[in-house]
């Protein structure tokens, strides 16, 4: 199953694959050295669920019942070092919002309400807490910073991109905990690559605003029917890095959800038919 995946180059670094009791998981290098992380993105090998959300689904939102999905959280949990009663889940709706997780946030989402809405970016400095964001072909942005002892964790697809979550993270990152741009590892996750990422021209006028004339020709290019393939991983690249992330703190992910459905969920693979990945990010309990 390890050998099934499928990296966009297969000479670049990327995301290192891990499998334990039957579950399969993604994580960065640069952040597995750093012993006061722990980080993961789910794959869909591994759970209990079953049909469109076949394995490891993690979201109740989609069509599974919720004791599957918290099987499934358990099952990685273990993977990756965490309980369900120590997560803080997101609340997407496509924004650039960010919030600011607190010991009374834990378990917001999965063990009790959330106390928020409209949350596409949590940061956080509290250990044991593990902040969770959800998937299925957007961006997930990964921060942490080694020096203050924080991290940040964002959901960014096509308007994430446009409002540009990831500076809104950063620019909160340094509000509340005092981080440098230029001290923080970064990761952009799994998610669609410009070869399977079609838009139409109104996605691309809205980028067009934000980006300049020579990052445009980085990000997208027009094809003979009017249509567009756009590169939501250059585009976050660019940003991060015009936002002070060093390049070489900078890992790419090397690997598209819809080029790898049999291990990933995307919901252009699979028309909308799918489950949810996450990404996970906490600081380790001293």
């Amino acid at each position: 199953m390890i050998n099934k995946i499928k990296y966009k180059d297969p000479g670049a670094p990327g995301m290192q694959l891990n499998e334990k009791n039957g579950v399969l998981w993604l994580t960065y290098p640069q952040f597995s050295s750093h012993e006061m992380i722990l980080h993961g993105f789910s794959t869909r090998i591994g759970g209990v669920s079953t049909g469109d959300c076949a394995t490891m689904n993690m979201s109740t939102t989609r069509e599974d019942s919720r004791e599957n999905v918290y099987e499934n959280i358990r099952r990685i949990g273990e993977c990756i070092g965490f309980v369900k009663e120590d997560l803080v889940l997101s609340d997407q709706t496509h924004t650039a919002n960010v919030r600011v997780i607190t010991e009374e946030d834990r378990g917001c989402g999965i063990t009790k309400p959330r106390g928020y809405h409209d949350v596409d970016g949590m940061i956080t400095n509290v250990p044991g807490l593990v902040l969770a964001t959800f998937y299925a072909d957007c961006v997930p942005l990964f921060f942490v910073d080694p020096v203050h002892k924080a991290i940040g964790l964002s959901h960014s697809g096509w308007r994430g991109t446009v409002q540009q979550i990831g500076k809104v993270t950063l620019k909160k990152m340094h509000e509340e905990y005092g981080t440098r741009p230029e001290d923080v590892l970064c990761g952009i996750g799994p998610s669609i690559c410009q070869d399977c990422y079609e838009v139409s021209r109104d996605v691309i006028e809205a980028f067009s605003e934000v980006y300049t004339k020579e990052e445009q020709r980085q990000i997208f290019y027009e094809k003979p029917d009017g249509k567009f393939q756009l590169d939501l991983w250059k585009a976050n690249r660019i940003l991060l890095i015009n936002s002070g992330i060093r390049p070489v703190h900078l890992s790419m992910p090397n690997i598209c959800t819809c080029c790898n459905p049999d291990l990933l969920f995307s919901h252009r693979a699979t028309g909308g038919r799918r489950g949810n990945l996450a990404a996970f990010l906490g600081i380790r309990r001293s």
